[in-house]
């Protein structure tokens, strides 16, 4: 890679053309928003969340940072501030790793394996190690509550028709070709 913001450029475009919504913040690639889905199979399944990610300058050498933009129940996502503690993002980040990787690996494991014994969220990982019933409770309520679409906070998709309006169309010959010369 010739360079961060080369790289920077084709790990952004990796993740949209992943067919992420990715929001942009300012024209620059530093920071942007990407809505995440909740892995299938789990308690946070059917849950849209809203993702901020910044970029430092040194990236891809120096990791990201990622931060739940609406709230989520789990023990390793502080509630206040949505930061996320992960150490392959926190520690061990190589520039090996890319934004997809985030994404598709990390994000989904860390909501599939939460770890009750290095709590950003001491609640969340004392009612999981005490009542895991309880716990999956409040993570399905958070998740109705705070992760459906309309709660991330990201204008709705727009449904795309390829197809014209009746105003849009006019069956004409006349619109199609012309008038005729005299």
């Amino acid at each position: 890679m010739s360079s961060p913001s080369k790289r920077r450029e084709m790990d952004l475009m990796k993740l949209m053309m992943s067919d992420y919504r990715v929001e942009m913040v300012n024209d620059g690639m530093q920071e942007f928003f990407v809505d995440f889905h909740g892995p299938k199979d789990s308690l946070y399944q059917g849950g849209v969340w809203r993702i901020k990610v910044g970029l430092p300058d040194a990236y891809p050498y120096k990791s990201p940072s990622i931060g739940f933009v609406n709230k989520i129940y789990h023990p390793n996502v502080d509630e206040i501030s949505g930061s996320v503690c992960l150490d392959v993002i926190n520690q061990t980040w190589s520039p090996m790793f890319d934004l997809v990787n985030v994404f598709e690996v990390f994000l989904p494991q860390l909501l599939l394996y939460p770890n009750p014994s290095d709590p950003l969220n001491g609640e969340a990982a004392a009612l999981m190690m005490r009542d895991k019933s309880s716990y999956d409770q409040r993570v399905k309520e958070y998740c109705e509550k705070y992760a459906k679409h309309e709660a991330t906070g990201a204008p709705p998709e727009e449904e795309s028709s390829d197809e014209m309006s009746e105003d849009e169309y006019d069956s004409s010959d006349e619109a199609v070709v012309g008038k005729p010369d005299l």
